[in-house]
């Protein structure tokens, strides 16, 4: 599924450039918000797997609707609004189907196989896409879906089920409810609180949370009066709600700072589909002789890194970790999504110290510089090695912080981010070329890069990049994990 996915999106902004002939920035726009309606679909999927659906029809769905539509060559006026149908309604297919199957094992592994899947994608495909073979590729591609779905189907009797757990709106929407009802009450202490009885919350399945004295004005939600009870009655889920139902909505809030933290990653990590695409096809991609290296293979840098520093982190960061730190783990979801943070902010560098050596070797304006392609592989090196930090950290840490209930939506919540990043993306690079392209000169991001300072963005996303881990860093120190009543084990550790 993942080896159809990049098989589309790999080549897509040089698709956009050569067959549509959209200028740079129109073209990385385009990528930035059709990458960013792919994962914004996750949230909708998330929604069906947790209340309605659950995690195996949610996947089987989504990966037909992923099968339906497959983007062509436009030929024609119809062709071309063909081809943005078939775009999105890929996007809606892929979008809905990860946060459920990312939930049916372990982060490193899921995040493993979609980089496997990438990787020949880009090492296959886009050299075929390069020459212009786009049915072909596209093709391909949605034969790779046909075969995921297959296989996917063919593991029905091996995977474990879990029951849907209702509609996760409607029961944060009662605790705002019913604390707006008694707002005017006092808080009393977490023990004299309405919970029901026995070891699983109301909804069977689900572990109880643990009282915590964030938010206190919801706990009103939790107060029992004796209306709540008036005339033998059964309580009301709108005027009475468990403690467990109080913090599931805490949880969700405490979240939130952390993860508005993380779009500013994302916009660094969809400039690898993007503006580092446009960069690349403007060096040289002559590698040995008659050897030409399309620009958007060299995304296969980004996915090497990816599978060496998985197996390193596990085998010898985490064991010197631990020895230094004592934690099982070697360090805390939290620090290993502010390292990720550190090292794309020295990507950007690179990416930066990389364009302002390739200005300096440009001998003809029309022409690519003469510096060899292979000169972006430590950018996105460095970005690969990033996403392990942060994009398995992120995984790990929103589906260990959400509640029972909302485990697809704590996958989705990761990728929400990249949705967001990728349209925040897409606005900076519309802002950057409005504002730079005034009184007649030529602005940062340009249709021919030789006459750009492609360089300055990068740096632009260096220095938001500084900002946003100072904030990172302050909500991390204030932040407080969840607890599950019961087994010590359960306890989530103290994320300081």
């Amino acid at each position: 599924m993942n080896f159809a996915f990049y098989g589309v999106a790999v080549d897509l902004v040089v698709f956009m450039r050569r067959v549509l002939h959209q200028e740079n920035a129109t073209a990385a726009s385009f990528i930035s918000m059709w990458t960013g309606t792919v994962y914004i679909f996750s949230l909708f999927g998330a929604f069906l797997s947790d209340s309605y659906m659950g995690r195996y029809r949610t996947c089987v769905m989504f990966q037909i609707i992923f099968l339906i539509h497959r983007p062509c060559q436009p030929p024609s006026q119809l062709g071309v609004v063909m081809f943005y149908i078939s775009t999105f309604t890929t996007a809606f297919g892929i979008g809905g189907y990860q946060p459920s199957v990312a939930t049916f094992g372990a982060d490193h592994y899921f995040y493993l196989a979609l980089n496997i899947g990438s990787l020949f994608s880009d090492s296959f495909l886009a050299f075929y896409e390069d020459k212009g073979m786009w049915v072909m590729g596209f093709g391909v591609s949605a034969v790779a879906v046909a075969l995921g779905l297959l296989l996917f189907l063919l593991g029905t009797p091996y995977y474990r089920h879990c029951k849907q757990s209702g509609n996760p709106l409607t029961r944060m929407a009662q605790v705002f409810v019913a604390a707006f009802c008694k707002r005017h009450l006092q808080p009393p202490p977490g023990e004299v609180l309405h919970e029901v009885e026995g070891e699983d919350s109301e909804t069977q399945g689900i572990r109880k949370l643990l009282h915590s004295d964030q938010l206190r004005c919801l706990d009103k939600a939790a107060i029992v009066t004796e209306e709540d009870y008036h005339a033998g009655k059964a309580k009301n889920p709108w005027r009475l709600c468990t403690v467990t139902q109080v913090e599931e909505v805490k949880c969700i809030l405490s979240l939130i700072p952390i993860w508005m933290c993380t779009i500013i990653f994302s916009v660094e990590f969809t400039q690898m589909a993007s503006t580092f695409v446009e960069q690349g096809t403007a060096m040289d991609t002559n590698l040995f002789g008659n050897f030409y290296m399309p620009a958007a293979s060299m995304s296969m840098f980004d996915i090497a890194s990816v599978i060496l520093s998985v197996f390193a982190y596990n085998f010898f960061f985490v064991p010197m970790a631990t020895w230094f730190t004592k934690n099982p783990a070697g360090i805390t979801e939290l620090q290993r999504m502010g390292t990720g943070l550190v090292i794309a902010l020295v990507g950007m560098l690179a990416a930066a110290i990389v364009e302002v050596y390739r200005l300096r070797r440009v001998l003809a304006k029309d022409q690519p510089s003469p510096m060899s392609v292979l000169w972006q592989a430590p950018q996105y090196m460095l970005i690969g090695a990033s996403e392990v930090f942060m994009y398995i950290g992120q995984l790990d840490f929103f589906n260990e912080q959400t509640p029972d209930s909302m485990k697809c939506f704590g996958s989705s919540l990761c990728m929400a981010s990249i949705s967001l990043g990728n349209y925040a993306s897409m606005l900076m690079v519309s802002a950057v070329t409005s504002i730079t392209n005034r009184q007649n000169k030529n602005g940062w991001i340009t249709k021919n890069l030789n006459y750009g300072h492609l360089e300055r963005f990068f740096l632009l996303l260096a220095v938001l990049s500084v900002i946003d881990f100072i904030f990172f860093a302050l909500f991390s120190m204030m932040y407080k994990g969840i607890q599950f009543q019961g087994r010590e084990k359960d306890i989530s550790p103290n994320y300081n």
